[in-house]
C-alpha cells in the first residue's frame, strides 16, 4: 500500500471501513436492536467485490501491483471496523466503569479490533492469492473458496486465544431467512453460506444472473423451514420468575449503596416469590457467602429448604484464596434435594482470569474479583419438576459448541437453557441487543428454551424457536413472571457438535482451500 498516492490510499481505506461498520450494524440496528441480515449480505458483498476486482484484474493483466498486500489491507480495515463497531462498548467498561483513562480505553478497543482483524485480512489475501483463476472460469468454486476462508477467520476468532466470537456475521440473520440454517450448521454454517452469498452477487455484478445465488438460497432455506423434521418434542411447561434489579456497575460492589441495595431487594424478592422456580442473575449476590451478614445466606438455604417452597437459581461468587475463586449459580431448594453448583466454565479475558503478562493493565482498572477458575465442560443440569436446566453464565452462551457438550447423551440433555447475565458493564448500550440476539440463536442451534435473568437487561423468556415470549424493560427494576416449554430430542447441529464440537466445520473448509491450493499448483 506504500505505493499508493494519499488520496487513493484514503478512499481505499474509506469505502471497506464504511462497508464493515454496516456489517456492525447489521448484528442489532442502532435504536431498534434488529439483526438485518440483508445489510450483512451487502456490506460484505462490498468487500468481496473489491477482492474479486483484485483477483481478476491481477490475474487477466497484471495490473495490480501487490494485490495480496491490497486484499489484506481491505479485509483488515473492513473487519478493524466491523469488530470495533460491535464491541465498542468495552470502552464503558473499561474507562466509565473501570477508571481506565479515556485515550488509552480507546486505543484498547481498536486494538483489540485491529489485532482480530488479522485473521480476516489474512483470509482475504489467500482468497485473492488462490482464486485468480476461478473468478472468471468457476464462480461457484470461488464463492465456496472465500466461504471457506472466511469462516476459518470467523472459527479462529471464536476458538483461539480463548476465543472472542462477539459479532460473528451469522447474527445478523436471527430474524432473516438464512435461520433456518442455524439448527443444521449454527452460527458459522449461517455465516458461511451469506459469506458464499456476497462473493456470488460479487462476481455476477448488476446483473440478471445475480438473482440465481438469491433463489437457490432462499429456495433451500424455504425447504429446510417447510419440509425439514421436527427435531424437539415438549417436555412439558414450567413456570419462572426472573428477577433484575438494575444496579448500576458502579454502585454494584460499594458496601453503603450497590451491596446493600442487592442484599435487600434479592432478599425481599427470593423469599416473596411463589413460583415454583426464580432466578436470580450473575452475581446477584455480589459477595462471598463469608463476607456477608450474620444469618444471610443461611436464612435464605432455611427458607428455601421449608417444605412447599420454589427452587431458587441465585448468582454470587464462591471460593477462597486457597482454592480459588469461582463464578458460580447455586441451587435453593427443599431440603433432601441434591445440592446443585454451576461454576462459569468460559471464562472472560481480562475481566475474570488475568492473560499472563497483563496483570499491569488489571491493576489499571477498579475491576474487583477479576481472576476466577474455571468449572469444568461437562457440569450436570439441576432435575426440576421433570425438566433438566442447564445454567450458563453471561458469556458462555457466545459459544453454542461448548453448550452442545451438553447434549452428548439425549437421555440427560438439558430440556432447557438459564442464561444468568450482569451486562451493566457496558451501559445503555448495544451490547444489550446484541446478547440477547445471541441467546435467540442458541436456542434455535439446540432447539431448547432459553430463560436469561440479568441485572440490567434484557431479562426475557425465549422459546425453542428463539421467539422473545416476555420480556422485562430494560433499565427497569422488577421481576419477569411467565412459562416456558422445556423439550426434549437433539437438532442436527446439537447432535454432531456435542460428538465433535467444531471439527467437522473446521475440517470442510480446509478441505476447499486444500482443494484450491491443489488447483493452484496444477499445470
Amino acid at each position: 500500500m506504500s505505493g499508493l498516492r494519499p488520496r487513493a490510499l484514503a478512499w481505499q481505506t474509506v469505502w471497506p471501513a464504511l462497508a464493515g461498520a454496516a456489517q456492525a450494524a447489521s448484528i442489532a440496528w442502532p435504536g431498534s436492536g434488529q439483526a438485518i441480515g440483508w445489510l450483512q449480505v451487502l456490506s460484505l458483498t462490498l468487500l468481496a467485490a473489491g477482492l474479486a476486482r483484485l483477483a481478476h484484474s491481477s490475474f487477466t493483466r497484471g495490473r495490480e501491483a501487490h494485490p495480496l498486500k491490497r486484499a489484506a489491507w481491505f479485509g483488515g480495515v473492513f473487519a478493524t471496523a466491523w469488530l470495533a463497531g460491535s464491541f465498542w462498548w468495552l470502552y464503558v467498561s473499561m474507562h466509565q466503569v473501570g477508571g481506565l483513562p479515556a485515550p488509552l480505553a480507546v486505543l484498547a478497543v481498536l486494538a483489540l479490533a485491529a489485532a482480530l482483524a488479522l485473521y480476516y485480512a489474512a483470509a482475504s489475501a489467500v482468497w485473492v492469492g488462490l482464486a485468480r483463476g476461478l473468478v472468471a472460469e468457476r464462480p461457484g468454486w470461488a464463492s465456496a473458496l472465500f466461504a471457506a476462508v472466511w469462516t476459518l477467520a470467523e472459527l479462529m476468532r471464536g476458538r483461539w486465544l480463548t476465543g472472542f466470537p462477539w459479532g460473528a456475521g451469522g447474527y445478523a440473520h436471527v430474524d432473516g431467512i438464512l435461520v433456518a440454517f442455524a439448527p443444521w450448521a449454527g452460527v458459522y454454517g449461517m455465516g458461511a453460506v451469506a459469506a458464499w452469498l456476497a462473493m456470488r452477487l460479487a462476481l455476477a455484478g448488476w446483473r440478471f444472473k445475480a438473482l440465481k445465488p438469491l433463489i437457490g438460497v432462499g429456495l433451500a432455506a424455504w425447504a429446510l423451514q417447510a419440509f425439514g423434521p421436527v427435531f424437539t418434542t415438549s417436555a412439558g411447561q414450567g413456570q419462572v420468575q426472573l428477577l433484575q434489579a438494575n444496579i448500576s456497575q458502579t454502585d454494584k460492589f460499594q458496601a453503603a449503596s450497590g451491596v446493600r441495595d442487592a442484599l435487600q431487594w434479592y432478599d425481599a424478592q427470593l423469599r416473596a416469590s411463589q413460583q415454583p422456580l426464580v432466578v436470580a442473575p450473575e452475581t446477584a449476590i455480589p459477595l462471598l457467602p463469608r463476607h456477608l451478614p450474620e444469618g444471610y445466606w443461611s436464612g435464605l438455604q432455611a427458607h428455601f429448604a421449608q417444605p412447599g417452597r420454589p427452587v431458587a437459581l441465585v448468582g454470587l461468587p464462591l471460593g477462597s484464596l486457597e482454592q480459588g475463586y469461582s463464578n458460580s449459580v447455586v441451587a435453593l431448594g427443599p431440603q433432601g434435594a441434591a445440592p446443585y453448583r454451576y461454576d462459569k466454565s468460559h471464562l472472560v479475558p481480562f475481566g475474570e482470569f488475568m492473560p499472563p503478562g497483563f496483570a499491569w493493565f488489571i491493576r489499571m482498572m477498579n475491576i474487583p474479583l477479576g481472576d476466577f477458575k474455571s468449572g469444568g465442560w461437562d457440569q450436570a443440569s439441576l432435575a426440576w419438576q421433570g425438566q433438566r436446566l442447564a445454567p450458563n453464565v453471561c458469556y458462555e452462551d457466545l459459544f453454542g459448541e461448548e453448550l452442545a457438550l451438553r447434549f452428548k447423551d439425549p437421555a440427560t440433555a438439558p430440556t432447557a437453557l438459564v442464561n444468568v447475565s450482569n451486562i451493566a458493564w457496558f451501559g445503555d448500550t448495544l451490547a444489550v441487543d446484541q446478547h440477547l440476539n445471541i441467546s435467540r440463536l442458541r436456542a434455535i442451534e439446540l432447539g431448547r428454551p432459553m430463560l436469561r435473568a440479568t441485572n440490567t437487561g434484557a431479562t426475557a423468556i425465549i422459546d425453542h424457536t428463539g421467539r422473545v415470549t416476555d420480556q422485562l424493560p430494560r433499565f427497569t427494576r422488577g421481576s419477569l413472571t411467565g412459562t416456558f416449554d422445556g423439550r426434549h430430542g437433539l437438532t442436527p447441529f446439537a447432535r454432531w457438535a456435542s460428538a465433535w464440537g467444531l471439527a467437522p466445520l473446521w475440517a470442510l473448509c480446509c478441505a476447499v482451500v486444500a482443494w484450491a491450493f491443489w488447483q493452484r499448483q496444477r499445470p
